[in-house]
Protein backbone atom coordinates (compact mmCIF):
# COMPACT_ATOMS: atom_id res chain seq x y z
CA UNK A 1 0.00 0.00 0.00
CA UNK A 2 1.08 3.59 -0.60
CA UNK A 3 2.11 6.10 2.04
CA UNK A 4 -0.71 8.45 2.95
CA UNK A 5 -1.95 10.71 5.75
CA UNK A 6 -3.08 8.62 8.72
CA UNK A 7 -1.56 5.35 7.52
CA UNK A 8 -0.21 4.66 11.02
CA UNK A 9 -3.64 4.85 12.69
CA UNK A 10 -5.12 1.44 13.62
CA UNK A 11 -7.79 0.55 11.08
CA UNK A 12 -10.72 0.05 13.44
CA UNK A 13 -12.53 3.15 14.68
CA UNK A 14 -15.30 3.31 17.30
CA UNK A 15 -18.38 4.96 15.81
CA UNK A 16 -20.40 6.48 18.65
CA UNK A 17 -23.79 6.90 16.97
CA UNK A 18 -25.31 3.53 17.92
CA UNK A 19 -24.25 3.32 21.57
CA UNK A 20 -25.69 0.75 23.98
CA UNK A 21 -28.93 1.88 25.60
CA UNK A 22 -30.34 1.55 29.08
CA UNK A 23 -33.91 2.69 29.44
CA UNK A 24 -34.21 6.03 27.67
CA UNK A 25 -30.51 6.86 28.01
CA UNK A 26 -27.09 5.42 27.26
CA UNK A 27 -25.70 2.40 29.07
CA UNK A 28 -22.63 4.21 30.34
CA UNK A 29 -21.20 1.28 32.27
CA UNK A 30 -21.32 -0.98 29.22
CA UNK A 31 -19.85 1.84 27.13
CA UNK A 32 -16.97 2.19 29.61
CA UNK A 33 -16.20 -1.51 29.24
CA UNK A 34 -16.28 -1.17 25.45
CA UNK A 35 -13.94 1.84 25.58
CA UNK A 36 -11.54 -0.09 27.81
CA UNK A 37 -11.52 -3.09 25.48
CA UNK A 38 -11.00 -0.86 22.45
CA UNK A 39 -8.06 1.07 23.90
CA UNK A 40 -6.49 -2.02 25.50
CA UNK A 41 -6.43 -3.63 22.04
CA UNK A 42 -4.41 -0.70 20.66
CA UNK A 43 -7.18 1.20 18.85
CA UNK A 44 -7.50 4.95 19.28
CA UNK A 45 -10.07 6.59 16.95
CA UNK A 46 -13.48 7.65 18.33
CA UNK A 47 -16.14 9.32 16.18
CA UNK A 48 -19.14 11.27 17.47
CA UNK A 49 -21.21 14.24 16.27
CA UNK A 50 -23.10 17.25 17.57
CA UNK A 51 -26.42 15.79 16.37
CA UNK A 52 -25.98 12.28 17.80
CA UNK A 53 -28.33 12.41 20.81
CA UNK A 54 -26.38 12.01 24.05
CA UNK A 55 -23.25 10.77 22.30
CA UNK A 56 -20.85 13.63 23.05
CA UNK A 57 -21.81 13.72 26.75
CA UNK A 58 -21.46 9.94 27.00
CA UNK A 59 -18.04 10.20 25.35
CA UNK A 60 -16.94 12.59 28.06
CA UNK A 61 -18.02 10.22 30.83
CA UNK A 62 -16.78 6.97 29.31
CA UNK A 63 -13.61 8.20 27.60
CA UNK A 64 -12.42 11.76 28.17
CA UNK A 65 -12.80 11.79 31.96
CA UNK A 66 -11.05 8.43 32.30
CA UNK A 67 -8.06 8.53 29.96
CA UNK A 68 -5.15 10.91 29.23
CA UNK A 69 -5.97 13.20 26.31
CA UNK A 70 -2.99 12.05 24.27
CA UNK A 71 -4.06 8.39 24.46
CA UNK A 72 -6.95 8.66 21.96
CA UNK A 73 -8.13 10.49 18.84
CA UNK A 74 -11.53 12.17 18.92
CA UNK A 75 -13.62 13.29 15.95
CA UNK A 76 -16.90 15.20 15.94
CA UNK A 77 -18.95 17.14 13.40
CA UNK A 78 -20.76 20.39 12.61
CA UNK A 79 -24.14 19.97 10.92
CA UNK A 80 -25.40 22.83 8.75
CA UNK A 81 -28.99 21.61 8.71
CA UNK A 82 -29.06 22.00 12.49
CA UNK A 83 -27.68 25.55 12.18
CA UNK A 84 -30.23 28.23 11.20
CA UNK A 85 -27.47 30.86 11.27
CA UNK A 86 -23.69 31.05 11.01
CA UNK A 87 -23.54 31.86 14.72
CA UNK A 88 -25.56 28.74 15.53
CA UNK A 89 -23.07 26.65 13.58
CA UNK A 90 -20.11 28.17 15.40
CA UNK A 91 -21.93 27.53 18.66
CA UNK A 92 -22.13 23.83 17.74
CA UNK A 93 -18.34 23.73 17.90
CA UNK A 94 -18.30 25.42 21.32
CA UNK A 95 -21.04 23.13 22.58
CA UNK A 96 -19.17 20.05 21.36
CA UNK A 97 -16.09 21.18 23.26
CA UNK A 98 -18.17 21.69 26.40
CA UNK A 99 -20.01 18.39 26.08
CA UNK A 100 -16.90 16.31 25.50
CA UNK A 101 -14.44 18.26 27.65
CA UNK A 102 -11.80 17.21 25.14
CA UNK A 103 -10.03 20.59 24.88
CA UNK A 104 -9.54 20.18 21.14
CA UNK A 105 -10.56 17.80 18.37
CA UNK A 106 -8.11 15.61 16.51
CA UNK A 107 -10.52 15.37 13.60
CA UNK A 108 -13.40 17.72 12.81
CA UNK A 109 -15.90 17.27 10.02
CA UNK A 110 -18.49 19.25 8.16
CA UNK A 111 -21.34 16.79 8.44
CA UNK A 112 -23.27 15.00 5.70
CA UNK A 113 -22.58 17.00 2.55
CA UNK A 114 -25.15 16.18 -0.12
CA UNK A 115 -26.65 17.92 -3.14
CA UNK A 116 -29.21 19.68 -0.97
CA UNK A 117 -26.78 20.68 1.82
CA UNK A 118 -23.30 21.43 0.49
CA UNK A 119 -24.05 25.01 -0.61
CA UNK A 120 -25.21 25.85 2.89
CA UNK A 121 -21.72 25.20 4.22
CA UNK A 122 -20.40 27.79 1.76
CA UNK A 123 -23.19 30.27 2.46
CA UNK A 124 -22.60 30.21 6.22
CA UNK A 125 -18.78 30.32 5.82
CA UNK A 126 -18.24 27.09 7.75
CA UNK A 127 -15.22 26.17 5.62
CA UNK A 128 -13.53 29.38 6.76
CA UNK A 129 -14.57 28.70 10.34
CA UNK A 130 -12.99 25.25 10.55
CA UNK A 131 -9.79 26.56 8.93
CA UNK A 132 -9.63 29.29 11.57
CA UNK A 133 -10.06 26.73 14.33
CA UNK A 134 -7.30 24.62 12.85
CA UNK A 135 -4.97 27.64 12.81
CA UNK A 136 -5.80 28.19 16.49
CA UNK A 137 -4.97 24.55 17.29
CA UNK A 138 -8.52 23.72 18.36
CA UNK A 139 -8.80 21.35 15.41
CA UNK A 140 -5.82 19.25 14.38
CA UNK A 141 -7.25 17.93 11.08
CA UNK A 142 -10.48 18.63 9.25
CA UNK A 143 -12.58 17.08 6.53
CA UNK A 144 -16.18 16.32 5.68
CA UNK A 145 -18.56 13.38 5.52
CA UNK A 146 -20.26 12.87 2.19
CA UNK A 147 -23.46 11.30 0.85
CA UNK A 148 -23.70 12.02 -2.87
CA UNK A 149 -22.07 11.11 -6.17
CA UNK A 150 -18.55 11.33 -7.60
CA UNK A 151 -19.11 14.51 -9.63
CA UNK A 152 -20.05 16.55 -6.59
CA UNK A 153 -17.24 14.98 -4.56
CA UNK A 154 -14.75 15.90 -7.27
CA UNK A 155 -16.09 19.46 -7.31
CA UNK A 156 -15.82 19.88 -3.53
CA UNK A 157 -12.31 18.45 -3.34
CA UNK A 158 -11.24 20.66 -6.24
CA UNK A 159 -12.66 23.73 -4.51
CA UNK A 160 -11.27 22.72 -1.10
CA UNK A 161 -7.91 20.99 -1.56
CA UNK A 162 -7.03 22.02 1.98
CA UNK A 163 -9.09 19.22 3.58
CA UNK A 164 -7.05 16.53 5.29
CA UNK A 165 -9.45 13.65 4.75
CA UNK A 166 -12.95 12.71 3.63
CA UNK A 167 -15.44 10.35 5.28
CA UNK A 168 -17.27 8.09 2.82
CA UNK A 169 -19.84 5.32 2.96
CA UNK A 170 -18.04 2.28 1.60
CA UNK A 171 -19.03 -1.36 1.88
CA UNK A 172 -19.02 -4.35 -0.43
CA UNK A 173 -22.80 -4.21 -0.97
CA UNK A 174 -22.68 -0.56 -2.10
CA UNK A 175 -19.45 -0.83 -4.10
CA UNK A 176 -21.35 -0.53 -7.40
CA UNK A 177 -24.67 0.71 -6.00
CA UNK A 178 -25.73 3.58 -8.33
CA UNK A 179 -27.35 5.44 -5.42
CA UNK A 180 -24.33 5.24 -3.10
CA UNK A 181 -21.45 4.94 -5.64
CA UNK A 182 -18.95 3.66 -3.10
CA UNK A 183 -16.30 2.66 -5.65
CA UNK A 184 -16.56 5.84 -7.72
CA UNK A 185 -16.39 8.07 -4.64
CA UNK A 186 -13.44 6.11 -3.29
CA UNK A 187 -11.59 6.57 -6.58
CA UNK A 188 -12.29 10.32 -6.66
CA UNK A 189 -10.97 10.76 -3.12
CA UNK A 190 -7.80 8.85 -3.94
CA UNK A 191 -7.37 10.83 -7.19
CA UNK A 192 -7.21 13.91 -4.98
CA UNK A 193 -4.76 12.11 -2.64
CA UNK A 194 -7.20 12.28 0.25
CA UNK A 195 -7.21 9.74 3.04
CA UNK A 196 -10.56 8.14 3.77
CA UNK A 197 -12.44 7.43 6.96
CA UNK A 198 -14.97 4.72 6.16
CA UNK A 199 -18.50 4.92 7.56
CA UNK A 200 -21.23 2.29 7.27
CA UNK A 201 -18.84 -0.60 6.49
CA UNK A 202 -21.50 -2.98 7.78
CA UNK A 203 -24.33 -0.91 6.25
CA UNK A 204 -26.04 -0.09 9.51
CA UNK A 205 -25.74 -3.71 10.63
CA UNK A 206 -27.31 -5.16 7.48
CA UNK A 207 -24.08 -6.91 6.48
CA UNK A 208 -23.81 -8.49 9.92
CA UNK A 209 -26.99 -10.34 8.94
CA UNK A 210 -26.85 -10.64 5.14
CA UNK A 211 -29.27 -12.63 2.96
CA UNK A 212 -29.24 -16.38 3.47
CA UNK A 213 -27.34 -17.18 0.27
CA UNK A 214 -24.52 -14.81 1.27
CA UNK A 215 -24.35 -16.37 4.73
CA UNK A 216 -24.00 -19.79 3.14
CA UNK A 217 -21.19 -18.53 0.89
CA UNK A 218 -19.20 -17.13 3.81
CA UNK A 219 -19.75 -20.10 6.12
CA UNK A 220 -18.66 -22.60 3.48
CA UNK A 221 -15.31 -20.82 3.29
CA UNK A 222 -14.76 -20.33 7.01
CA UNK A 223 -17.50 -21.09 9.56
CA UNK A 224 -15.60 -19.28 12.30
CA UNK A 225 -15.54 -15.87 10.62
CA UNK A 226 -18.39 -13.52 11.53
CA UNK A 227 -20.39 -11.91 8.75
CA UNK A 228 -19.33 -8.48 10.01
CA UNK A 229 -15.66 -9.45 9.69
CA UNK A 230 -16.04 -9.88 5.93
CA UNK A 231 -17.52 -6.40 5.61
CA UNK A 232 -14.99 -4.59 7.77
CA UNK A 233 -11.95 -6.37 6.36
CA UNK A 234 -13.14 -5.61 2.81
CA UNK A 235 -12.89 -1.84 3.34
CA UNK A 236 -9.86 -2.00 5.64
CA UNK A 237 -7.99 -3.78 2.81
CA UNK A 238 -8.33 -0.78 0.49
CA UNK A 239 -5.45 1.65 -0.01
CA UNK A 240 -5.65 5.08 1.60
CA UNK A 241 -7.92 4.12 4.49
CA UNK A 242 -7.34 6.19 7.61
CA UNK A 243 -9.69 4.06 9.71
CA UNK A 244 -12.93 2.09 9.46
CA UNK A 245 -15.76 3.20 11.75
CA UNK A 246 -17.84 0.45 13.28
CA UNK A 247 -20.94 1.60 15.13
CA UNK A 248 -20.70 -0.98 17.88
CA UNK A 249 -23.72 -1.23 20.19
CA UNK A 250 -22.65 -3.84 22.73
CA UNK A 251 -19.67 -5.64 24.20
CA UNK A 252 -20.16 -8.68 21.98
CA UNK A 253 -19.82 -6.60 18.82
CA UNK A 254 -16.72 -4.93 20.24
CA UNK A 255 -15.11 -8.27 21.08
CA UNK A 256 -15.90 -9.65 17.64
CA UNK A 257 -14.42 -6.65 15.83
CA UNK A 258 -11.29 -6.70 17.96
CA UNK A 259 -10.84 -10.43 17.30
CA UNK A 260 -10.17 -9.90 13.58
CA UNK A 261 -8.86 -6.32 13.54
CA UNK A 262 -6.28 -6.41 16.33
CA UNK A 263 -3.88 -8.30 14.06
CA UNK A 264 -5.54 -7.18 10.85
CA UNK A 265 -4.85 -9.17 7.72
CA UNK A 266 -6.07 -7.82 4.35
CA UNK A 267 -8.34 -10.05 2.28
CA UNK A 268 -6.41 -12.64 0.29
CA UNK A 269 -7.21 -13.38 -3.36
CA UNK A 270 -9.59 -16.22 -2.53
CA UNK A 271 -11.47 -14.06 -0.03
CA UNK A 272 -11.68 -11.23 -2.55
CA UNK A 273 -13.28 -13.61 -5.03
CA UNK A 274 -15.83 -14.66 -2.40
CA UNK A 275 -16.67 -10.99 -1.81
CA UNK A 276 -17.20 -10.53 -5.55
CA UNK A 277 -19.67 -13.43 -5.50
CA UNK A 278 -21.42 -11.89 -2.50
CA UNK A 279 -21.67 -8.57 -4.34
CA UNK A 280 -23.43 -10.28 -7.23
CA UNK A 281 -25.82 -11.93 -4.80
CA UNK A 282 -26.46 -8.66 -2.97
CA UNK A 283 -27.09 -6.92 -6.27
CA UNK A 284 -29.98 -9.31 -6.79
CA UNK A 285 -31.31 -8.83 -3.26
CA UNK A 286 -34.69 -7.18 -2.83
CA UNK A 287 -33.95 -5.95 0.68
CA UNK A 288 -34.22 -2.24 1.49
CA UNK A 289 -30.68 -0.81 1.86
CA UNK A 290 -31.46 1.27 4.96
CA UNK A 291 -28.60 1.87 7.41
CA UNK A 292 -30.84 2.84 10.37
CA UNK A 293 -29.19 6.24 10.80
CA UNK A 294 -32.64 7.64 11.76
CA UNK A 295 -32.02 10.96 9.99
CA UNK A 296 -35.38 10.37 8.30
CA UNK A 297 -37.34 10.28 11.55
CA UNK A 298 -36.45 13.79 12.74
CA UNK A 299 -39.35 15.99 11.77
CA UNK A 300 -41.66 13.20 10.64
CA UNK A 301 -45.13 14.65 11.38
CA UNK A 302 -46.47 11.18 12.16
CA UNK A 303 -43.38 10.03 14.12
CA UNK A 304 -43.16 6.90 12.02
CA UNK A 305 -40.22 4.68 13.00
CA UNK A 306 -39.14 4.24 9.41
CA UNK A 307 -35.85 2.31 9.94
CA UNK A 308 -37.56 -0.13 12.33
CA UNK A 309 -40.29 -0.76 9.78
CA UNK A 310 -37.66 -1.45 7.13
CA UNK A 311 -35.90 -3.91 9.45
CA UNK A 312 -39.20 -5.75 9.78
CA UNK A 313 -39.75 -5.73 6.00
CA UNK A 314 -36.25 -7.07 5.35
CA UNK A 315 -36.96 -10.16 7.40
CA UNK A 316 -39.34 -11.16 4.63
CA UNK A 317 -37.55 -9.56 1.69
CA UNK A 318 -34.14 -10.98 2.59
CA UNK A 319 -34.89 -14.27 4.31
CA UNK A 320 -38.52 -15.08 3.64
CA UNK A 321 -39.46 -14.79 7.32
CA UNK A 322 -43.02 -13.48 7.03
CA UNK A 323 -44.12 -14.42 10.55
CA UNK A 324 -41.05 -12.73 12.04
CA UNK A 325 -41.59 -9.71 9.78
CA UNK A 326 -45.19 -9.27 10.95
CA UNK A 327 -44.19 -9.60 14.60
CA UNK A 328 -41.40 -7.04 14.22
CA UNK A 329 -43.73 -4.70 12.36
CA UNK A 330 -46.31 -4.78 15.15
CA UNK A 331 -43.62 -3.65 17.58
CA UNK A 332 -42.15 -1.04 15.21
CA UNK A 333 -45.45 0.52 14.15
CA UNK A 334 -47.91 1.23 16.97
CA UNK A 335 -51.34 2.66 16.23
CA UNK A 336 -51.08 6.16 14.76
CA UNK A 337 -47.49 5.63 13.65
CA UNK A 338 -47.95 2.90 11.08
CA UNK A 339 -46.77 2.90 7.49
CA UNK A 340 -50.33 3.66 6.41
CA UNK A 341 -50.24 6.87 8.45
CA UNK A 342 -47.61 8.38 6.12
CA UNK A 343 -48.94 11.61 4.54
CA UNK A 344 -46.36 11.66 1.75
CA UNK A 345 -44.62 14.91 2.73
CA UNK A 346 -41.26 13.35 1.77
CA UNK A 347 -39.19 15.28 4.32
CA UNK A 348 -37.71 11.89 5.14
CA UNK A 349 -36.47 11.46 1.57
CA UNK A 350 -34.75 14.85 1.63
CA UNK A 351 -32.87 13.82 4.76
CA UNK A 352 -31.99 10.26 3.71
CA UNK A 353 -28.24 9.80 3.04
CA UNK A 354 -29.07 6.66 1.04
CA UNK A 355 -31.52 8.55 -1.22
CA UNK A 356 -34.15 5.87 -0.69
CA UNK A 357 -37.72 6.20 -2.06
CA UNK A 358 -39.01 5.96 1.49
CA UNK A 359 -42.64 6.76 0.78
CA UNK A 360 -42.81 4.00 -1.84
CA UNK A 361 -41.26 1.52 0.60
CA UNK A 362 -43.83 2.51 3.22
CA UNK A 363 -46.60 1.80 0.72
CA UNK A 364 -44.96 -1.59 0.20
CA UNK A 365 -45.03 -2.13 3.97
CA UNK A 366 -48.77 -1.43 4.00
CA UNK A 367 -49.37 -4.09 1.38
CA UNK A 368 -46.98 -6.60 2.90
CA UNK A 369 -47.51 -6.21 6.62
CA UNK A 370 -50.79 -4.41 7.24
CA UNK A 371 -53.31 -5.53 4.66
CA UNK A 372 -52.04 -9.10 4.77
CA UNK A 373 -52.04 -9.27 8.57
Amino acid sequence: MSDYFGKEIPKLGFGLMRLPKKGFGKDIEQMKTMVDLFLDAGFTYFDTAFIYPGSEAATKTALVDRYPRESYLLATKLNALAAPTAKAGRNQFTTSLERTGAGYFDYYLLHSLMKNTYKRYEKLHFWDFVKEQKEKGMIRNFGFSFHAGPQLLDQILTEHPEVDFVQLQINYADWENPSVTSRANYEVARKHNKSIVVMEPVKGGALADPPAEVKKLFKEYNPDMSYASWAIRFVASLDGILTVLSGMSNIEQMEDNISFMKDFQPLNEEEQEIIRKAQIMMGKSSTIPCTSCHYCTDGCPKEIRIPDIFVAMNKQLGNGQMAEAKSAYQEAAPEGHRASDCIGCKQCEEACPQHLPITEHLKQAVEMLERCS
